[in-house]
């Protein structure tokens, strides 16, 4: 995986606002969103159901369009979908007529990349997944787990500036979406791509993320920027320790503020507290 020492995938969001809908229902999904991302940052959105999450994501994808502000990735400016910006959702979207290696290599095929150099592309991903001996299976033949492995691995075959993830593992049990968390930390140690997360679980965007941005209700905006600093490589211990504990009872206290209401802020000891509102610059 040589080719992702040099990582790339700066991202530079200015003033962005976002409107669903047409004409009379048409509302505003995000609004005013300022942000930049360094290359090869894990950052996680949380945020209230209907605040412009996946929106947000939608946008970075290139599948929607912005109504004002500016959207950045790399200096260029968003214009479209790319497989240099990858997408895993919450459902897999794996062909089901084709085998795991033939899923993992399509984007290359489309790229007129030879049969010989994508299988070969496909098998070494496969194997950054621990999935190197289902490389003929159908999807069907795997577990739900599994699915979203190989959903992942189509994407990183392209070898992406950014990876954005839209709860990727929401629809699985506890367990599965527990040991999918370290993989997808191991797999990020290694290719250090961006990663833009959304989730709407507390404990996953803690556990996973560099960088946390909290979300207002709609039109979403960015109501504070964390930074856990846990030591990495995280384990499970992780989400038992004080600290942890601390952010999440923060993070709690952010998604049940209201407009109108005062923000609640980290001091520096890092306890909860109440203060006036705040405009967070990112």
């Amino acid at each position: 995986m040589s080719s992702f020492q040099q990582p790339e995938g700066h991202i530079d969001i200015r003033g962005l606002s976002i409107s669903l809908g047409e004409g009379k229902a048409a509302f505003e999904a995000v609004q005013g969103l300022d942000c930049q991302i360094e290359p090869g940052q894990f950052v996680c959105i949380l945020g209230p159901s209907g605040c412009g999450k996946s929106t947000l994501l939608g946008a970075l994808a290139g599948h929607l369009q912005p109504r004002s502000g500016s959207l950045k990735v790399d200096g260029a400016q968003v214009a479209g979908p790319s497989p240099q910006r990858g997408m895993v959702f919450q459902q897999h979207t794996l062909f089901p007529w084709r085998t795991v290696r033939d899923n993992v290599a399509f984007g290359l095929k489309m790229r007129g990349i030879g049969k010989a150099e994508r299988h070969r592309a496909a098998d070494e991903i496969l194997a950054l997944m621990g999935l190197e001996g289902f490389a003929e299976r159908w999807p069907n033949q795997l577990s739900g787990g599994m699915q979203q492995r190989v959903e992942i691995a189509r994407v990183l075959v392209n070898r992406p500036r950014l990876l954005l993830m839209d709860e990727p593992f929401g629809a699985l049990d506890a367990l599965t979406r527990l040991n999918m968390q370290a993989l997808l930390l191991d797999i990020w140690t290694r290719v250090r791509t961006t990663v833009v997360f959304v989730t709407h679980d507390i404990d996953e965007a803690l556990f996973l993320a560099d960088r946390l941005l909290v979300m207002s209700s709609r039109p979403g905006r960015v109501i504070e920027d964390l930074r856990p600093d846990f030591p990495r490589p995280r384990t499970t211990e992780l989400v038992t320790s004080h600290e942890f504990s601390r952010l999440k009872r923060h993070c709690l206290e952010l998604l049940h503020h209201q407009d109108g209401r005062q923000l609640p802020r980290l001091n520096p000891l890092g306890l909860p507290t109440e203060n006036k509102l705040l405009r967070f610059a990112l």
